[in-house]
């Protein structure tokens, strides 16, 4: 069975959604930092 396009829009935005708070432009050391805060709490 093949996903419809609005499936796939949503996966990818539940797979992105731990990164919402991450700010445009970030580097690698941020996001990381960013992902250990998350995964502490």
């Amino acid at each position: 069975m093949t996903a419809t396009p609005e499936q796939n829009e949503e996966e990818e935005e539940d797979i992105r959604e731990h990164l919402s708070d991450v700010e445009d432009g970030c580097g690698c050391t941020e996001i990381w930092e960013h992902m250990s805060e998350e995964r502490d709490s």
